[in-house]
């Protein structure tokens, strides 16, 4: 292709023009300030992954004599950044936990006096963090057998929630709200469960939002 001496010209100016910006371009991205403000965060992030508290969760679930699955919760005692809040029976990991999963049969044994088989455990679920208190939460689902009378800790906790599976998946139940923790420095949208008069919101949500639908489809033999 014969480009003639001056479009030949201009090419190696254009050429030199964008070797030129990207250098510069370069520079910036690679100056010590922003190379040492990447790594401040990447330090940041480490230090609240070193810094969080393990807990474990379990979501018992059962199927009744009518056939409709049920979610069993429990609503906290007020106190605490968690208190009056709906929740999963679980708590902090101790140093006498094997695993995770020690944790959560541990503290749904404590919290409800409920003894849960190892095989009844149907699924370990995404771990979870906590926005306001520094928890690192490793939730499991199990199929529980509802005893006649719970055995509740009621320092802990105010009362049971049993939830039907179907009530969850109506259309009034789920929704949005503009809300502002304590400790977040603006409101914000926040979606939430709606159960009868308490929302079930935050980290449990999150951890139960994307049980629902397989739930629904059947993944598990509850």
């Amino acid at each position: 292709m014969n480009f003639g001496i001056f479009g030949w010209r201009r090419l190696c100016l254009s050429y030199t023009y964008c070797c030129a910006m990207n250098t510069k371009a370069l520079a910036r991205i690679l100056s010590p300030s922003r190379v040492e403000f990447s790594l401040g965060y990447e330090r940041a992030d480490a230090a609240r992954a070193i810094s969080m508290i393990d807990a474990a969760v379990l979501i018992p679930i059962y199927r009744s004599q009518e056939g409709e699955v049920h979610i069993v919760m429990i609503l906290r005692n007020p106190g605490g950044v968690h208190g009056g809040q709906i929740a999963f029976p679980g708590g902090k990991h101790d140093p006498g936990d094997e695993t995770m999963l020690d944790t959560a049969l541990r503290e749904v044994r404590e919290e409800l006096g409920l003894v849960v088989d190892r095989n009844d455990v149907l699924a370990e679920l995404p771990t979870q963090q906590t926005r306001t208190s520094g928890y690192r939460v490793f939730p499991y689902l199990a199929r529980i057998r509802v005893p006649e009378r719970w055995q509740i800790a009621e320092r802990e906790i105010a009362e049971i929630v049993d939830v039907r599976l179907g009530d969850l998946t109506r259309p009034d139940s789920h929704d949005r709200m503009i809300d502002r923790f304590p400790t977040w420095q603006r409101a914000e949208q926040v979606s939430f469960y709606r159960i009868g008069e308490h929302r079930l919101w935050g980290l449990s949500y999150r951890i139960l939002q994307p049980v629902i639908s397989r739930l629904v489809a059947g993944e598990w033999d509850v």
